[in-house]
């Protein structure tokens, strides 16, 4: 069996909490050698601890003794009292010094110090709480690459979603539901998979089991987009309903409407159908690590494929037949095609238009004259003259 190691560790952000006493913990997504992802809280006080026994163990990488030769990241010691600013502060730092961490000789990154670390404790799985006592609130760390890490948002109030079905999870980075369960939407991805917590678990679970508490149903992305966006399949996948799409990788695709399910209406030349949008990536989009890892997840459930839906709302949810999308897609392409013949058309047209135009400026050339009539007005020397040059 192969060793365990981490391949990743990523800050999310992080929460502020109320009991035993007011605190701050940081959220760290941990994902591991068998690509399971585990949710872990760490207080600064002990990523310092850790981070002052890993220079212990390797003095010289630490540089301890000649510090040209540290490689171990610095991080900064706690201050005297740890409020709001400093952990919102200390967030660039912790997520360099966890990518530097991960990416170290492997006699450091993969010694039992550090993975006993980042291993889920109880106290991750089932945080102290008082029900007297007002829920943690939640600082995320914001997903645009532009903004600094220190840009969070929060206090974060999170949407609450209730299971239209029982789920069966099938690795340990995700969640079991069953019916009627209320759970609170940390992250919403346009892959189909949510991150959701449910009193004291927390993990991925298939969008489609889900549903608003507050209104009859979530809208679509956007209606249908018939024009089509260019993406390009970076995975391979084998249709199982008569609607969806068999695709392989590097085959080029226009997708027509995104769902939040996760399963998107592609159009391939003429044919349309549905396709696992995890699967793939924009036209011209550099490839991402993340994704990649992403991909070797399973596609989430459809939603049209979920038995003993029990909704409490009357409204079902907005539904597009296929023969719909595929008439108004040919529909959109004849329409297209037809105005760019039209454009053609009218270019010719125009052509044709300003040659006129040009022939009808010009002046009229003169047809030259016949030999007959230059001699009738010639006189007689010049006629002997054009005669013997003839």
């Amino acid at each position: 069996m192969e060793d365990a190691y981490i391949r990743h560790i990523e800050l999310l952000g992080f929460e502020k909490r109320f009991f035993p006493s007011q605190h701050y913990v940081y959220m760290f997504l941990v994902k591991w050698q068998d690509l399971t992802e585990k949710l872990v809280y760490r207080k600064f006080t002990e990523i310092y601890e850790f981070h002052k026994s890993l220079k212990e163990m390797f003095p010289i990488e630490s540089g301890d003794i000649n510090t040209e030769n540290r490689i171990i990241p610095h991080l900064p010691a706690p201050k005297w009292f740890d409020g709001h600013r400093s952990t919102q502060n200390r967030q660039g730092t912790l997520t360099e010094y966890c990518y530097t961490l991960v990416n170290l000789p492997h006699k450091i990154s993969r010694c039992t110090h550090v993975l006993n670390f980042f291993k889920v404790r109880p106290d991750d799985l089932n945080p102290p709480t008082d029900s007297h006592i007002k829920k943690p609130e939640t600082y995320l760390v914001p997903k645009d690459s532009k903004k600094n890490a220190a840009d969070i948002t929060g206090p974060i109030i999170l949407q609450t979603y209730r299971a239209i079905a029982d789920y069966e999870k099938n690795s340990g980075s995700e969640m079991a539901l069953k019916t009627g369960d209320l759970v609170d939407v940390v992250e919403k991805s346009e892959s189909g998979w949510w991150f959701c917590q449910l009193k004291n678990k927390r993990g991925w679970v298939p969008a489609a089991y889900l549903e608003p508490m507050d209104g009859p149903d979530e809208s679509e992305d956007q209606d249908p987009n018939y024009a089509g966006e260019l993406y390009v399949v970076r995975k391979g996948y084998s249709g199982v309903e008569d609607d969806e799409l068999t695709l392989k990788e590097g085959d080029t695709i226009e997708v027509i409407h995104k769902l939040l399910d996760g399963w998107w209406v592609v159009r391939k030349e003429e044919i349309t159908g549905y396709y696992p949008s995890m699967y793939l990536q924009k036209s011209g989009e550099e490839n991402n690590p993340v994704k990649n890892d992403l991909r070797n997840r399973g596609a989430p459930p459809r939603r049209s494929t979920i038995r003993n839906v029990k909704s409490i709302h009357n409204q079902s949810r907005k539904q597009i037949s296929q023969e719909t999308y595929r008439r108004n897609s040919v529909k959109y392409m004849k329409r297209k095609t037809k105005g760019n013949l039209q454009n053609k058309s009218n270019v010719i047209r125009e052509k044709n238009e300003m040659e006129e135009t040009k022939s009808k400026a010009q002046p009229a050339i003169p047809p030259r004259p016949s030999k007959d009539l230059i001699m009738n007005r010639c006189t007689e020397s010049t006629k002997n003259k054009l005669n013997m040059s003839v």
